[in-house]
């Protein structure tokens, strides 16, 4: 019997599924917090002959809505005046996105190229006041281990990826994405708070796909109201007194 990479706990079996239509993977759950792993995916290397998946058509859209809810957060929540990094930047579109609103934003990534952030790459040592991992710990097979590098960075990381529902989705989830073999870990809200508690810090979520870990709680309804204000006029009050770097960064790259 496997033991649960979040907290420890016996995994018990869940289903077996086709992946990349061709391995038979077993899928299993944690008695305790609720995660969701497959088995020691052995097929990866098939899985990202691209680093970007064919199938991710959402990528620009994702990349706009996040731009928003992420400007509104950073605006009432962190220092905008800071330096922040979007952490498995994939081609760097959110990076580029974030400085041409007027934030000082970073590119890091271990299997992408960056295409569009180009000269904004993360210099070894420097630390941020918070990180973005958008569709990111879905793809993780050691979790623990990628976040204690993430907390290399910052302290305070905004993160997306799908909450396994109360009632365990069977096989037609379609966030388990069998057909491109990506996600590999998917995680109850039990599952974020036991990785909260473990590295002392605070949960804020907006019970699906959207999530923060801080090193300072945030009042659950003043969240809640800036997640839901990003999709109104907070998206442009939060820019005001930012001025938009895609200029200045063509003189600098000039």
């Amino acid at each position: 019997m496997s033991t649960c990479k979040i907290c420890g706990k016996n995994m018990q079996p869940l289903f077996i599924a086709k992946v990349l239509n061709n391995y038979d993977v077993q899928y299993e759950q944690c008695e305790s917090c609720h995660f969701i792993q497959t088995e020691k995916p052995y097929w990866l290397n098939e899985a990202y002959q691209s680093a970007i998946n064919n199938n991710d058509t959402g990528i620009i859209a994702r990349n706009e809505r996040f731009r928003g809810i992420v400007t509104v957060l950073i605006s009432f929540l962190f220092g905008k005046n800071e330096k922040f990094i979007d952490y498995a930047g994939g081609y760097g579109i959110f990076t580029r996105m974030m400085r041409d609103v007027g934030f000082d934003y970073y590119w890091v990534d271990e299997y992408a190229k960056n295409l569009v952030s180009i000269g904004f790459e993360h210099k070894v040592g420097t630390r941020y006041e918070s990180i973005t991992a958008f569709e990111v710990f879905e793809h993780l097979d050691n979790p623990e281990e990628k976040l204690i590098d993430m907390l290399t960075y910052s302290d305070n990381i905004i993160f997306s990826t799908e909450l396994v529902p109360d009632n365990t989705p069977t096989k037609d989830w379609w966030y388990y994405a069998f057909n491109h073999g990506q996600h590999i870990a998917f995680y109850h809200k039990k599952s974020l708070l036991h990785l909260a508690k473990k590295h002392h810090l605070h949960l804020s979520t907006n019970g699906s796909n959207f999530h923060v870990l801080s090193k300072k709680a945030i009042n659950p309804l003043l969240f809640k109201l800036l997640y839901k204000g990003s999709k109104f006029g907070l998206y442009w009050f939060s820019k005001l007194g930012l001025q938009s770097k895609t200029f200045s960064d063509h003189k600098l790259m000039s």
